[in-house]
């Protein structure tokens, strides 16, 4: 069985933010939440690098391991989904996550922000009958579709890839091949040589 993976090449993500519109349209996230943010380093400076990040469906997801209710479940496909209808909003897989995937629907006091809201990898609900009830709980169930996750299907660059483990980094070993090492890959190094030359 594939293992479905994200994995986002920063050498191409040029920031235009369509994964995170592509998301919020297909799954009708509520205003507030962004289940796919992206995030930039060194913003206007040289080594600038911008990186599209969600829910990265870990393998050993410290999101479930402090789950004191036990919401958390892992997917045939390595898929890591959550109820809803068990979830109480305790937050703690908020704290554990290293990616800051799950997130709360409400701003407000502790009891009232609602149960916890995160990437499903556009594999919809544990109930996966792709009911109404579902959608509106989880978002769409393109997986079930044999499609992937549209965030990774409008991404203009290839940057932001989805899918079977083993595929995507074949994908990437083969780009960074292509695209050699270091800063020579982008011919800055002869263009810094030329620079200390005159």
């Amino acid at each position: 069985m594939a293992r479905m993976k994200f994995l986002c090449d920063a050498d191409r993500c040029i920031e235009c933010n369509a994964c995170v519109t592509a998301c919020k349209n297909e799954n009708d996230v509520p205003w507030g939440i962004n289940r796919r943010r992206v995030v930039t380093i060194n913003d206007g400076k040289p080594g600038e690098r911008s990186v599209s990040m969600a829910c990265m469906h870990c393998t050993d997801a410290p999101c479930a391991s402090v789950c004191p209710v036990d919401c958390f479940y892992t997917t045939a496909d390595a898929v890591v989904l959550h109820s809803k209808d068990l979830c109480i909003g305790c937050g703690y897989c908020f704290y554990a996550c290293p990616f800051g995937a799950p997130q709360y629907p409400k701003v407000g006091n502790f009891g009232s922000r609602g149960k916890m809201d995160k990437c499903t990898f556009c594999a919809g609900g544990p109930e996966a009958d792709g009911s109404k009830a579902e959608y509106e709980k989880y978002g769409a169930n393109r997986l079930a579709e044999g499609k992937l996750p549209l965030c990774a299907e409008m991404c203009s660059t290839k940057s932001l890839l989805a899918g079977d483990g083993d595929v995507i980094a074949q994908i990437y070993k083969e780009r960074v091949s292509r695209r050699g090492y270091g800063s020579g890959a982008w011919g800055w190094q002869t263009a810094y040589r030329e620079t200390i030359a005159t």
